[in-house]
């Protein structure tokens, strides 16, 4: 009769020339299977429709284990099933749902969908996407799409405005929420765990415009910082484009005075000429050709940096955005009198007068418009700077 093995017993076994099977006396038909390499495993032996059957077991079990899983097999031998066949089916199971968990995993389809978004949205219309789903990564790593459930996405955006903030954990919302509507129009999920779930915090529209003596003193604190990202900030407040159209602004851009933007350098992807004003001529001419990005105007502006350096230059009075001077831009340029739509053309606004049916009919370029919109306003800011009045270019059609 063979002897009741212990781990100890088991843990000392020595392997020979030859595969060996050690059998077990306390557990019936539980066998140490030992190779020559001196690999121990588990096997099972038993009979099975008049035919001798092996059930290999995992080699990582302890001899408790194998006992255990032994004893539930010759358990299903007296039913009537063959344990090496469950066994299998159940191997393959296991095996297929991990697939299909793999396949639908939150972390597979958050890597699809950035992958759609950067054939679709600017570079840092992406950075975003990419930094709120930073969040869902860490929070539901390992989970399958079709698991989430809305208290899931609540407690994430509840969570984001504590770590982020509550702008930032709008922005979490926003991205999650396109994020599972684009698996319901991929017919990944039936409906979206988002539904429902508001953003956490309001946002109000801005409504900061510099005035005139702030401007005086911006010119100041961006020539006292200087270097490339002082020079952008100017730019900004002369064209009124958005940021990351000026920080990544292209010398093949520029044709003479006009500054052609290319679709996907903007926001809603419709092509945009800038004519560009004397002063905004004079500011691109004065930086100089980076030999490690030679097309790039401004290709080392670190604009956080250099807009809390403004500030200490400025002490302004009340907290100002460099997105501000975009508005600032456009209210100035009402004040000297241009008219709404030209102003719209110069930010290249779709909504406002060209929204609907007279977007769709209305094709004037307002080229001459804006030319002269844009000159007029580099002249009041270099009045302004000067302390001079402003001198003021007459419109002339076909200027």
């Amino acid at each position: 009769m063979a002897k009741r093995l212990t781990d100890i017993a088991v843990r000392n076994l020595k392997p020979g020339p030859q595969r060996r099977e050690i059998p077990d006396g306390g557990c019936r038909g539980l066998y140490v299977v030992l190779q020559p390499s001196g690999r121990k495993s588990f096997a099972v032996r038993y009979r099975f429709g008049g035919k001798t059957r092996k059930l290999t077991l995992d080699a990582r079990l302890t001899l408790a284990e194998a006992r255990k899983q032994a004893t539930a097999a010759l358990h299903e031998l007296e039913r009537g099933n063959d344990p090496a066949v469950l066994k299998f089916d159940a191997a393959a199971a296991q095996a297929s749902a991990a697939a299909e968990r793999e396949a639908d995993s939150v972390g597979r389809w958050v890597k699809a969908f950035l992958e759609y978004q950067r054939k679709r949205v600017r570079e840092n219309t992406l950075s975003q996407c990419e930094h709120a789903l930073r969040l869902v990564l860490a929070k539901w790593s390992g989970r399958v799409v079709h698991d989430i459930r809305r208290r899931d996405v609540i407690d994430l955006v509840e969570g984001a405005v504590g770590a982020r903030g509550p702008i930032a954990a709008n922005r979490v919302h926003a991205y999650t929420r396109r994020f599972f509507s684009w698996l319901c129009e991929r017919d990944v999920i039936g409906a979206s765990p988002c539904t429902g779930v508001k953003p956490p915090s309001k946002e109000r529209s801005r409504d900061r415009v510099l005035g005139d003596s702030e401007i005086k003193q911006l010119w100041a604190a961006c020539d006292a910082v200087g270097g490339p990202a002082g020079a952008a900030i100017k730019l900004l407040c002369l064209t009124g484009a958005r940021l990351a159209e000026v920080t990544g602004m292209r010398r093949s851009e520029i044709n003479g005075d006009v500054w052609s933007l290319p679709p996907e350098r903007v926001k809603n992807a419709t092509p945009h000429e800038v004519p560009l004003s004397a002063q905004a001529l004079a500011i691109i001419g004065s930086v100089p050709v980076f030999a490690d990005a030679p097309d790039y105007v401004f290709p080392s502006a670190s604009m956080s940096r250099v807009k809390a350096a403004i500030d200490g230059h400025m002490t302004p009075t009340r907290s100002w955005v460099l997105h501000d001077l975009r508005r600032t831009a456009a209210s100035g340029m009402a004040r000297l009198g241009i008219r709404l739509p030209v102003i719209e053309k110069c930010l290249n606004h779709a909504s406002g007068s060209f929204r609907g049916i007279v977007g769709v009919y209305q094709r004037h370029d307002f080229a001459a418009e804006k030319r002269d919109a844009l000159q007029r306003w580099a002249n009041h800011v270099a009045a302004l700077v000067d302390g001079k009045p402003a001198e003021v270019v007459p419109f002339r059609v076909g200027r």
